[in-house]
């Protein structure tokens, strides 16, 4: 086969530090090559030297790119513009950020085509909803004229890929193009660009570090670490015969430890029975109720002492508003939240004060959930002081923080740092320590390792199942990453609609489920081989 893309011993700095050391790689003709890592280890950037999109402070120490032996960096800007989109397209991770709020769909991949293609405005338009049936968008006439506003994360997604496709490219950087999507959103968008992959022989550069989706994709394979290529190999070699210590301990950290899931003769802390909550749909000049969005509809489940029940589903199907109904940040239409006994849905503000201490949050996204103008230290002590927890004297209360920060595996020094010096995972640790300050009995995980890779995914699991056996805490874990119930959970529920499809013991759900929509949900999962 023919190299599309070679990439030649590539470096990149920025001031005295090296970003890429000596990157080399290339991709071939109708092939998928993946690029696997952890943020920061220069996957993106590798991607952004390709289409020569990198900051003005980086620079290009020694290398060179060659797209079907042609020097990429050779190229004058105007020339480079003429690359961009027509030969090298690119799907991103974001859909929503990646298209326009205030222009259609239709006029957005128009543009594209516009730009690059000398064709009349019926055939572009023409070519425009040709590309839409091809992606799978339904109506996709119509749909020409919506906005991106107006459609699903998966339907986003595949206008973005349909923009990518628009001139045909020679080469398609898909820069992780599923994150974001539940898993049958995700399987839908995997077999779509494998379809389209096939059908136009496109060769695709895949960057990932969900190690799933590079087992259904990639024919080859290269991981990443600090700016470097450690390994490289062919897809079946690289799982069944890892060489790299790193590429080891990915793996590794893919396949996470079941649980020992006992939960006889355990008291409920927390029994949700019929739980209703309803959003009014409003119309009109005076925003008249018209009707009711049924968020929730009827869900009754329940959590030990010191258990963890999974909550999974798509996205829209009730989850986090579940977990929002549990702390009383929403009206409830009807059913009861028993905590201890009590029920909370019938607490006042002031009666519901001495039940916040005891149910706490680790929220999806480390970074926006702390305040960037706090130190670690005063972002902890914040709810301590609001709940009244523990001694009033300051100094008492730095030592307390101290020493949740060693307890969730950070230093006593990270006390006066800011929220911007940390990483994904070590934010996602500051986030679990705030929660633990006030020394709460249940804590909801609203997606808490959705954003983060592998390991560190891998190392806040591991942490949370420390301190539930150290503390005797509950989880209500809300999740669509099934990969990881087995290890954290030993309950789970099914979420869809509303309402819930299916329930019970992981072991039991995981390896037989019963409703047609779990089968569903666990076979769109990516597998390991």
């Amino acid at each position: 086969m023919n190299k599309i893309l070679e990439v030649k011993n590539l470096t990149l700095k920025i001031k005295e530090k090296t970003l890429l050391d000596y990157i080399s790689f290339n991709i071939k003709e109708g092939e998928i090559f993946a690029l696997v890592g952890e943020s920061g280890s220069g996957k993106s950037l590798t991607s952004l030297a390709i289409i020569r999109l990198l900051p003005e402070t980086i620079k290009i120490i020694k290398g060179d790119i060659s797209l079907k032996e042609k020097s990429l960096f050779n190229l004058t800007e105007i020339e480079m513009q003429s690359i961009r989109g027509k030969s090298i397209a690119m799907i991103f991770q974001e859909p929503m950020t990646a298209l326009n709020p205030v222009i259609t769909i239709g006029e957005q991949v128009a543009e594209v085509i516009r730009l690059h293609l000398n064709l009349k405005e019926q055939e572009i338009k023409r070519r425009v909803i040709d590309l839409f049936n091809e992606v799978g968008i339904k109506e996709a006439k119509r749909r020409y004229n919506s906005y991106p506003h107006q459609l699903s994360g998966g339907q986003k997604q595949r206008v973005v890929i349909a923009m990518a496709l628009a001139c045909e490219p020679t080469l398609l950087i898909a820069d992780e193009p599923t994150t974001a999507l539940d898993v049958t959103i995700q399987a839908q968008v995997l077999k779509l660009l494998k379809e389209i992959q096939k059908k136009r022989a496109l060769s695709i550069l895949f960057i990932t570090h969900d190690m799933g989706v590079v087992a259904q994709m990639a024919d080859r394979i290269a991981v990443m670490r600090y700016g470097k290529i450690v390994e490289e190999s062919k897809r079946d070699s690289f799982f069944i015969n890892p060489k790299h210590p790193y590429t080891k301990q990915l793996l590794k950290d893919v396949r996470v430890e079941k649980r020992d899931n006992s939960i006889s003769n355990t008291k409920e802390l927390l029994v949700i029975k019929d739980l209703k909550v309803y959003f009014p749909i409003k119309k009109g000049i005076f925003q008249r109720v018209v009707g009711y969005t049924k968020a929730v509809n009827g869900v009754s489940l329940s959590i030990p002492k010191g258990k963890t029940l999974a909550l999974v589903g798509e996205s829209g199907s009730g989850k986090s508003t579940i977990g929002s109904a549990v702390l009383r940040l929403l009206d409830i239409a009807g059913g009861e939240i028993l905590f201890n006994g009590t029920d909370i849905a019938k607490l006042s503000q002031k009666e519901l004060r001495a039940y916040r201490k005891k149910i706490q949050i680790v929220f999806q996204d480390p970074y926006s959930a702390l305040n960037p103008r706090m130190s670690i230290g005063e972002i902890i002590r914040e709810g301590m002081v609001s709940l009244k927890v523990g001694s009033k004297d300051k100094n008492i209360q730095n030592r307390a923080i101290e020493e949740l920060l060693v307890k969730v595996g950070l230093e006593k020094e990270h006390f006066n740092r800011y929220p911007h010096e940390f990483s994904g995972g070590q934010r996602q640790r500051i986030g679990i320590a705030r929660a633990l300050a006030v020394k709460p009995k249940l804590i909801i995980c609203d997606e808490p390792t959705s954003a983060l890779d592998v390991s560190v995914r891998s190392q806040v699991l591991k942490l949370l199942k420390r301190l539930q056996k150290e503390e005797g805490l509950s989880y209500l874990f809300i999740t669509h990453d099934l990969s990881i119930v087995p290890a954290i959970s030993d309950m789970v529920a099914v979420m869809k609609d509303g309402k819930i499809v299916e329930q019970g013991r992981v072991d039991e759900v995981m390896r037989e489920p019963k409703e047609a929509y779990t089968k569903k949900l666990l076979s769109s999962a990516p597998k390991l081989p």
